[in-house]
């Protein structure tokens, strides 16, 4: 055997890692490319925002099932990104002409008719309708 040609002989392994790494750089270049494409990354900022709400329910006869939702603590939120669910009626019922509900901002709501133990939900959307998250959640009292 010729020890020392084996040895210094190395042409037939440049162009095989040659060609491996130009393989392997089109792949990842394909996958960056196609990810800003097909927008991929567009909803990662739209998590749910924490909020904490109040619930007032209005439970006189003549009421009609009013509650009162008041904003009590944590983020700020669109108004038109907000709705309340889980009435008799009309649900669910988008949150009053407000621009920013924020600490202290209060809504009231119509059941429709008498609380009968509905669970009444405060649910946020994100602006592209992708997801949704329910930031509090009350049930009401039977008369």
């Amino acid at each position: 055997m010729k020890f020392k040609q084996l040895f210094t002989d190395d042409s037939a392994v440049s162009p095989v890692i040659g060609v491996i790494l130009m393989v392997a750089i089109t792949v990842i270049l394909a996958a960056v490319i196609g990810t800003f494409v097909l927008n991929l990354g567009q909803g990662i900022n739209q998590s749910a925002p924490q909020a904490s709400f109040g619930f007032d329910y209005n439970t006189t006869p003549s009421s009609n099932g009013n509650v009162t939702i008041t904003h009590e603590t944590g983020d700020s939120l669109n108004s038109d990104q907000v709705n309340v669910s889980g009435f008799s009626v009309d649900s669910p019922q988008t949150w009053p002409n407000d621009e920013t509900i924020s600490a202290g901002s209060s809504g009231t709501f119509e059941n429709g008719e008498d609380w009968g133990g509905e669970t009444i939900r405060v649910v946020w959307t994100s602006q592209n309708g992708e997801t949704s998250a329910t930031l509090s959640q009350s049930t009401a009292p039977t008369e």
